[in-house]
């Protein structure tokens, strides 16, 4: 008999999962992956191997996986915007581009009041077509992810860019090292994962939530809504019922919209992020240290 392949803190988990589902390695051979994408008109996945320079591209069509950028500046996070293209964060550029229609990659924003960008990191779409993203300083800490380099800003926030008005503006800046970042379904609360104990040991891994005001352009009443039990919370999605499937150390964990944490899918790597993709949007990829990995859910994101 085979063993789950999961391990359930709560009945409401049961109702995500298909039981016999197991998690398949798609590939291996990255040095970190990261920056899950499902771009739906390829059917295919994009993500990163940031240390390699490259972006790599599974077929969901026939299983093949090939190199699909490099080099590539370094991409880590990855999203599609509101007309279907690839938004993607450049530690080597330190700016947050596009790739147009056309094949071409465009650069969106890469200073703040004059000063350069550190490295985005993650990012999302909002409906309304504004692009948030997060500015650690992992790709300017050393050669191995970027260019090392000094931090012009002196700071890390996550900002919100809007391509109407090309005005980026500060939204949260009282993080150490802003990393994952997802919004509820109805766009209300914003999740942000803080990833500062890589630099200071004694800031705690959480997901940070806060509440979206009704204009949309700002948030106020940060608090914790999760805190890691083992290594980071780095990227993470939210599904159709506002669960967030987050990575950890060894495994995806789930947490229920209430904070809860319901079950957790073990993994044998560090697991840096996941998203959800396949033609029903219920298959979970997952980037871990060296592969890629991938289950089938009940549920879609």
């Amino acid at each position: 008999m085979v063993a789950s392949p999961y391990e359930i803190l709560d009945p409401r988990f049961s109702a995500l999962i298909i039981g016999h589902a197991l998690p398949e390695r798609l590939y291996t051979g990255c040095r970190w992956s990261e920056g899950p994408v499902y771009v739906p008109a390829a059917k295919s996945l994009l993500w990163s191997d940031i240390p390699n320079d490259r972006v790599m591209r599974y077929d969901e069509t026939d299983g093949s996986v090939s190199v699909f950028e490099h080099p590539c500046g370094y991409h880590n996070g990855h999203t599609i915007d509101t007309e279907g293209r690839v938004i993607a964060c450049e530690h080597g550029g330190r700016r947050v581009s596009r790739l147009e229609h056309d094949g071409r990659w465009v650069a969106l924003v890469d200073r703040v009041d004059g000063k350069r960008l550190n490295s985005p990191n993650d990012v999302v779409v909002k409906s309304d077509g504004t692009i948030w993203f997060t500015d650690p300083t992992y790709g300017i800490d050393s050669d191995y992810e970027g260019h090392a380099a000094e931090s012009e800003i002196g700071a890390c926030h996550l900002y919100r860019f809007d391509p109407k008005t090309a005005v980026t503006t500060a939204i949260v800046t009282d993080m150490v090292r802003p990393n994952g970042l997802a919004f509820s379904r109805d766009e209300t609360v914003l999740y942000v994962a803080d990833t500062g104990a890589t630099h200071f040991p004694d800031v705690a891994p959480v997901i940070r939530a806060y509440d979206v005001a009704a204009s949309g352009d700002r948030v106020a009443n940060g608090r914790v809504f999760a805190t890691s039990p083992a290594g980071f919370f780095d990227g993470f999605r939210v599904d159709r019922l506002g669960n967030i499937w987050t990575s950890s150390n060894g495994a995806v964990l789930t947490y229920a919209p209430d904070g809860t944490l319901i079950g957790r899918i073990p993994i044998p790597e560090i697991v840096s992020n996941v998203t959800f993709g396949g033609p029903k949007r219920n298959r979970l990829y997952i980037t871990a240290q060296t592969s890629l990995y991938a289950i089938f859910l009940k549920v879609s994101g």
